[in-house]
Formats: C-alpha cells, sequence, structure tokens
C-alpha cells in the first residue's frame, strides 16, 4: 500500500500548491477510504499538512505572495484556540468510539462547508467587494474580525484537519476584497503552518498519529506542493475547484447522514 500513499500525497500537495485549498479536504477523506480510522487519519493529516505546507511557504515567500501581517492577526487566534481545544481533549480523555464519531460529524460538516464556499467563491468574492466599496472594515474591526476568523479556524481545523484552506481563504476574500489571488493563497498557507503543527502535535501526544503512513504522502507531497506553488501565477484553477467541490460535498453528505 505505499505507492498509493504518495501518490496521494503528490496529488495533493499539487492541489494544495496551486490554489490553496484541499489539504485536509483532500486528504482526510482518502486516509479514511484507505480504512484509516477518523483520529489516526485527522491527526496524521495534521502533521502531514504542517510539513507539507513549509514547503510551499518556502516557494510562496521567494515570490513574495505571503502577508506576514494577516498571517500574524489570524495566527493570534488560531493558535491559542487550537492549543485549548487540544488540552480539552486531553484533560477530557473521550471515549475513543465517542470521539470517532464527533470527528466523523465535524469532518462532514466541514467537507459541505468547504465545498460550498468553493462553489460560491465568486459570489462571495463580489459580496465582499460590494460591501468595501459601502463600509469598508479597517483599522480595530478589520483586526478584531482577523483574529476571530482565526479563532473559528483553530477550532475546526483541530477536531476535523480541514477548514484552514477553503474556509480560511473565503473568510479572507470577505475581509480583505482586494487582495490578490496568488497573495491570498501564500498567506493561507503561511497561516496554515503554526495551526497544523499545534494541533498535530496535541493529537500526538494522543496516540493519532501514524508514523509510517506520514513518512509515505510526505515522500510524495514535498515535491507536489513545490510544483503546484511554482504554477500557481500561471495556471487557472477554475478546472479544479468545480471538480473538488463535488467530491468534497458528497463525501460530506456522507459523513453526516
Amino acid at each position: 500500500m505505499g505507492l498509493p500513499y504518495i501518490i496521494a500525497g503528490l496529488v495533493v500537495g499539487f492541489i494544495v500548491g496551486l490554489t490553496g485549498v484541499g489539504g485536509g479536504s483532500l486528504m482526510t477523506p482518502i486516509l479514511l477510504w484507505f480504512g484509516i480510522t477518523p483520529t489516526a487519519a485527522v491527526g496524521t493529516d495534521l502533521l502531514y499538512a504542517a510539513i507539507t505546507k513549509c514547503g510551499g511557504v518556502i516557494v510562496h515567500q521567494r515570490a513574495r505572495n505571503i502577508d506576514w501581517q494577516i498571517t500574524g492577526w489570524l495566527a493570534l487566534g488560531s493558535v491559542p484556540a487550537s492549543l485549548l481545544t487540544v488540552i480539552g481533549l486531553h484533560v477530557l480523555h473521550p471515549d475513543i468510539a465517542l470521539m470517532n464519531n464527533v470527528i466523523r460529524h465535524t469532518l462532514g460538516l466541514a467537507l459541505v462547508l468547504t465545498a460550498l464556499a468553493i462553489v460560491f467563491k465568486r459570489h462571495l468574492l463580489e459580496f465582499g467587494r460590494r460591501r468595501f466599496q459601502r463600509a469598508p472594515l479597517t483599522g480595530t474591526p478589520l483586526i478584531a474580525s482577523t483574529v476571530l476568523t482565526g479563532v473559528a479556524l483553530g477550532v475546526l481545523v483541530t477536531l476535523s484537519s480541514i477548514g484552514a484552506g477553503a474556509l480560511g481563504t473565503v473568510a479572507l476574500l470577505l475581509l480583505y476584497p482586494t487582495i490578490q489571488t496568488s497573495r491570498l493563497v501564500g498567506t493561507e498557507i503561511a497561516h496554515a503552518v503554526p495551526l497544523t503543527l499545534i494541533a498535530g502535535l496535541g493529537h500526538a501526544g494522543l496516540g493519532h498519529i501514524d508514523w509510517p503512513l506520514l513518512g509515505k504522502l510526505l515522500y510524495g507531497s514535498l515535491p507536489g506542493i513545490w510544483i503546484g506553488s511554482r504554477l500557481t501565477r500561471r495556471l487557472p484553477d477554475m478546472a479544479l475547484r468545480p471538480a473538488l467541490a463535488g467530491m468534497l460535498l458528497l463525501t460530506g453528505a456522507k459523513l453526516v447522514w
């Protein structure tokens, strides 16, 4: 089973590097399909995402595609929220069957929301631009909204490994409607690194990491995200997003219902 995991890592890494979307949204359902338990799938995917996206950060930083100020505001909310969620899991020591069930439903809901976010991205972007023209959000309200977005992402990503890419990207489009797409992708990837690292290490402490599996995924994903990140400005993602959204919607609906 080594080769399928390597190929999965390569494909997912490429899509993440190209669009900023699809890390947990794709990898966690793939691991579930391979028969990995929900807790192990989420924990392994979180560390996989942290290490993989480090490679994407390097490429995007060289291209000056990262807004570190926005990244810092997001992390100000997401990292403490992720830590508190992990601490809650450690303190409560939930029943493994119950936890698998909670993660499965959280994952399904996150997938459905992610799919809808991808489908309606253009409409959300247009809404954000109209709102910005009527009453631009600036200063302290903008910072506070960005931090609160980080808090929501921190909880969701820690429980499901999903949301940092698609949901975070759409939220930033609404908050920063004039930001360039390539810069938005780079910023979201940069923010995902500390968030998924903290959440992944927390799951490692709970014993939710399949280390051999992690190595196989990284073997394919690191070159994949490098290639995808370099192509961000050259290839349109219009063909990828509808197919990605359809698959996520079907998978999420199945997990929820």
